[in-house]
């Protein structure tokens, strides 16, 4: 079939480890035909915002790329966005099915006025939106959600054969916030690449990178990744508490951006030992350097590296969220219910050389793939039962 994924809400990176770059690959190697439509913006190797410039290509998964220019001023952070070239991409390309990454932008009308003439054609959408990310403070929740998104999502919900919420606090939001239909609601999991989990769990990769950092076979290393901001500081109460455990076999490895007004404390609190801060990597690398980890662990907000780090069989420590225990399938993962420093060390230290930890890594490894494989999500994606 023809598929043609639109995300024109937020920022789509070629290469990326995003739902939206690996559900769209694995359509491709599906055997579908399948064009993508974006914005211009993108991520650089050091996580910056920047402007694609080509704007009609052919990217590594095989995915047709169509990057429209927005109208106005180029200016990623203003909220009613619009683009040029939307409807007339829709007429070219003639989808089978189109999925939506994100109902909230107002070009969705756009696609409406096409299916209004294309009635044939099956939509599904995704949500990215939960208490954790939007609706934080009075104006977003009742203007900009409750109001403006609900309207898009309102829109082309009768249109829709599913909402898909890519966590369980996510389909609540569709819900309880865009007010769609409860039966038209379900579960669609974030999960991981299986081409880049096989690659990663060999282990030969795995005793690469811990020779890089000097980790030895008999020390227990823990990992954590992603961006380091305000809103993920918890990543320094996890270093305090590495800090804090005797044990010398304890080794913490940390990657990802940091905001520079955080750089000063990450700093201090690395040894270059015990504690390794080693910057930013590749997206498409996460996963062998989570491989080489005895335990993961997330103490901040969730993000995608939470599901891929389930699926390749790595047990985890995360902070609990209402609507995010998803990645627990029946004891790979402990919570951490407070940004506390204590209470993050003792989860560590319960964990080394215990039957609990070995129980965690059998669970994760008999589970994890088999939920989180973005090929079965890919074809779930676009098989629901109407």
């Amino acid at each position: 079939m023809k598929i043609v994924h639109i995300c024109l809400c937020g920022v789509v990176t070629d290469n990326f480890s995003y739902q939206d770059n690996l559900l769209s690959k694995y359509h491709v190697k599906l055997g579908h035909n399948v064009t993508f439509i974006a914005s211009q913006w993108s991520y650089d190797t050091k996580g910056m915002l920047k402007s694609f410039k080509k704007s009609d290509y052919m990217n590594d998964d095989g995915v047709k790329m169509l990057r429209l220019k927005m109208r106005g001023k180029d200016d990623f952070s203003k909220k009613y966005k619009r683009f040029y070239g939307l409807s007339e991409a829709l007429k070219i390309e003639h989808p089978d099915i189109i999925f939506i990454h994100g109902c909230q932008f107002p070009d969705i009308d756009k696609v409406v006025n096409y299916l209004k003439e294309n009635k044939v054609t099956k939509v599904y959408v995704d949500n990215h939106a939960d208490f954790s990310n939007s609706a934080r403070n009075w104006v977003s929740k009742n203007i900009l959600h409750k109001i403006l998104w609900r309207h898009c999502a309102q829109l082309i919900e009768p249109y829709t054969t599913r909402f898909y919420g890519v966590l369980p606090a996510r389909v609540d939001f569709l819900k309880d916030i865009y007010k769609l239909p409860a039966e038209k609601c379900e579960l669609l999991v974030m999960g991981a690449d299986d081409d880049k989990v096989e690659e990663a769990q060999n282990e030969v990769t795995r005793k690469s990178i811990r020779a890089q950092y000097n980790i030895k076979e008999d020390e227990f290393l823990v990992m954590t990744g992603g961006k380091i901001d305000p809103a993920k500081k918890q990543t320094l109460l996890l270093m305090e508490a590495v800090n804090q455990i005797k044990d010398p076999r304890v080794k913490l490895i940390i990657f990802g951006s940091v905001t520079e007004d955080l750089k000063d404390k990450l700093n201090s609190l690395c040894d270059g030992n015990k504690i390794q801060y080693i910057g930013w990597i590749q997206s498409q690398d996460s996963y062998k350097y989570f491989a080489a980890a005895d335990l993961v662990t997330f103490p901040g907000r969730h993000s995608v590296f939470w599901e891929q780090v389930a699926a390749l069989g790595i047990p985890m420590v995360v902070k609990y969220w209402e609507g995010t225990t998803h990645v627990d399938l029946g004891g790979n993962t402990k919570f951490l219910y407070r940004d506390s420093t204590n209470e993050i060390k003792q989860s560590i230290e319960s964990l080394v050389d215990s039957e609990e930890y070995n129980n965690m890594k059998r669970i994760a490894l008999k589970k994890g793939v088999e939920m989180f494989s973005y090929k079965e999500i890919a074809k779930r994606s676009i098989n629901s039962n109407e």
